[in-house]
Formats: structure tokens, sequence, C-alpha cells
């Protein structure tokens, strides 16, 4: 393990979670300035026969996938090869709702968070049939008229228009353009071997539920601003996680991932490379594509500059609490809870997190596999990156 002495705090912030048993296993990985400043990891990587979490332990890592799905797509842009602000149609003919623009895919505006019909398991690793689905459904609400978050289908979505301009899906892209030149370890569909050294994920502690009927509520700081409506909205959303027919529950819940033995630990799922949900990296692998898209080698600064633009932000039609996207990518809120004002990118359900700051030089990585029982993301990931950011406060004093 390594730790620059200027960010020791980071590494105690770290072992005290192990300590406190807030962790099985997990790596966090730190660029600033372009050098590796923090790369931690430590305990185990799979319960069930004690396998140690090693550096190169990757992780699924839900939705830290979205921000990698832009930066293809805003590639693609960058070549004049997709008009962001055009119609889906023109890219994808069978797409029948004219007045949604890829932006609005983007930025969660489409009012397609849903596939309406039930995804069978032989379709899990068919990207294309699961996009046909949504081509023909009626937006929810006006596209461009409220934001909600697509959880699953926006990757479909988004790599439909990727496979209509270039004939590859997004995971190969991400192989070719990202992973590959710069040498990470991170894949949006993962080749066997990967899987079987990838860590096993341990679901939230449900025993507690069976004797309270109160829902946990989802984490924030002290100081993060209360919510618009205050504990009211709170309540609302914790009503609809626990409502099976909520616009959350059928957002996050279709496809199935659960109707595989294991869900997302079962290898269809990881090799799948869904788009919104399928990355398997190691905190390095993610630190390293935040670090690499801070300094321009991935996108134009430009255009990063504009994608990172809020495009959205106030109550969410689907999570209830407030989120804020730019193009694909997180900006502060309560779904992406940080220190910094001028950080993007993009969290991960159960606590994953990835994070750069142009501003600040900063690019963080953070996996584990202990997930957290809240939709917003946990706790542990807030205390990491408070710790690099105080560390960053000592350095400039």
């Amino acid at each position: 393990m390594h730790c620059d002495p200027r960010f020791a705090r980071v590494r105690e912030v770290f072992e005290r979670h192990f300590a406190d048993g807030q962790e099985l296993g997990a790596g966090f990985a730190v660029h600033h300035r372009g050098e590796l400043v923090v790369d931690l990891w430590d305990g185990i990587a799979d319960r069930h026969t004690g396998r140690p979490w090693l550096r190169d332990t990757p992780a699924f890592a839900y939705s830290c996938t979205k921000a990698l799905t832009a930066t293809v797509l805003l590639q693609l842009a960058e070549r004049g090869l997709v008009d962001v602000g055009a119609p889906v149609a023109d890219v994808w003919p069978e797409f029948s709702t004219r007045t949604i623009t890829v932006e609005h895919l983007l930025t969660h505006q489409a009012g397609l968070p849903v596939i309406e019909s039930p995804v069978p398991v032989t379709e899990f690793e068919d990207q294309p049939a699961m996009a046909a689905r949504l081509a023909g459904q009626a937006p929810l609400w006006e596209p461009g008229s409220a934001h909600g978050y697509h959880a699953l289908t926006y990757g479909f979505l988004v790599g439909e228009v990727v496979r209509r301009v270039t004939g590859k899906s997004v995971g190969e892209l991400v192989a070719a353009e990202i992973a590959g030149p710069l040498g990470l370890d991170l894949w949006v569909g993962a080749p066997d071997d990967v899987i079987a050294r990838a860590a096993r994920l341990k679901g939230p502690d449900r025993r507690a539920a069976t004797t309270s009927t109160q829902p946990s509520e989802p984490s924030r700081p002290s100081a993060e601003p209360e919510p618009a409506g205050g504990a009211d909205v709170i309540d609302r959303m914790a009503a609809a996680a626990r409502d099976p027919g909520s616009l959350m529950n059928r957002a996050l819940g279709n496809p199935a991932m659960q109707l595989l033995d294991g869900g997302a630990n079962h290898p269809v799922i990881m090799r799948a490379g869904w788009p919104a949900a399928g990355v398997v990296t190691t905190a390095a692998g993610l630190a390293g594509f935040y670090r690499a898209l801070v300094a321009g080698e991935l996108l134009r600064p430009e255009t990063l500059a504009d994608a990172i633009r809020p495009r959205v932000a106030g109550a969410d039609r689907v999570l209830v609490i407030d989120s804020s996207f730019g193009l694909g990518f997180m900006r502060p809120s309560m779904t992406f809870l940080t220190p910094s004002r001028s950080a993007f990118g993009h969290s991960g359900m159960g606590g994953f997190l990835g994070l750069g700051d142009v501003e600040h030089e900063l690019a963080v990585g953070y996996v584990t596999n202990k997930m957290a029982d809240a939709v917003s993301g946990s706790m542990r990931a807030y205390h990491l990156t408070e710790a690099v950011y105080a560390s960053l406060a000592d350095i400039s004093t």
C-alpha cells in the first residue's frame, strides 16, 4: 500500500472504517496533480473463502459506469459523429419519440426511466434487444420538463446511440479508447479471468428490518443542507423504497439482477457490460480514469467543462431527493455527496464513488464489497473524500 505522508489522515480514516466494522474489503485511490498519492486496500474479497483483497482486486461498481458511458459518447461528439442536441431518432430511426434528444438521455430528462415489460434472463446480455423495448415506449413525462434517475435505462439508451454510430458497444470502446491506452484495470463487461478474481459483494444487513417497520434514512453529513421539504422528502423517499410499484423500484428493478443467483456477483451480470451499471474496476483503475479526464487526456478541457455544467438540479422524479446532472456526470447533491462544490463524477449504489475535480487537480476512486443500505450511497466514501480535501487544505497552508 502507498500513502503520501501529506495524506496521512486519509489512511487513518480508511483504517478506522475497518476497525469499526464498516468494511469487509475495500480499495481507495487518489491522484493529485497527476501523481498517485494514495493507493490503499485491505480486507476480504470473498467472505465465503476468506480470499484477501489485493491491489488488483476489482469490484462491480454499479452506476460508476455512467461516467464512462458519457465519456465515450462525448468522445464521439468531439469527432463530429454525434450531435448531443439532436433528436435520438436521427441516429436511431426506430426510436419513436422525436422530441427526445441525446442530451435528454445524458441528463435523465427523457422520461424513460423504466422498461415497462419484464426483461427475461435470456436477454440480459442482449443490449440491443433491451434498447428495442425502450424505442417504442411513450415517455412518462414531457422530455426536458423534469428529470428522474434512469438507473438502468440510461445505459441501454445511450449505449444504443453509441452502437448505431460506431457499430460497437460502450464496453468495446471503453477497452479501446480508455482502459487499454491508459493501462487501467477497468472493464465494462469483464472477461472470465477478471470475474474469477473479482470481489464478491455482500448486501446490506436486513436483519434489523424484521424488528422494525421504520426504513433506514439516506445518509448525509451534518454539514449537508437539508433537502427541499426537509424530513418530509426523506419520508417520501423511504416510502418509495418500500413500495414495490414505485417509480424508484421499477427503475432499479428491471432487468432484475436478483433473478440470478448472487445478483451482481453472477458472471452473466459482470460479463454483460450494461452501460449504466456494468463496470468492474479496481480503486486505482477508477481513479486513473478520472485522472485522465482532469488532465485533458480523454476529452478536451472545454468539452469536459461543458459536460460538467449542471443541466438539471432539484427534486428527482425517481429518487425523490435532490439530484443534479451535467451530461452524464453527477454534480454535488443529495445523491452525490462531496465536500467540494467543484467536484463531479458518479456514485454507485451501495457506496462506490468515482470523483474528479479540475479546480483541485484531483481524482478519486473508491470500491468496496460491503454494500450500504441507502440509495444515495454511503458515508464511508464521503469521509474518505473529506479527509482528502482536508489534506489538500493542510498542504496549501
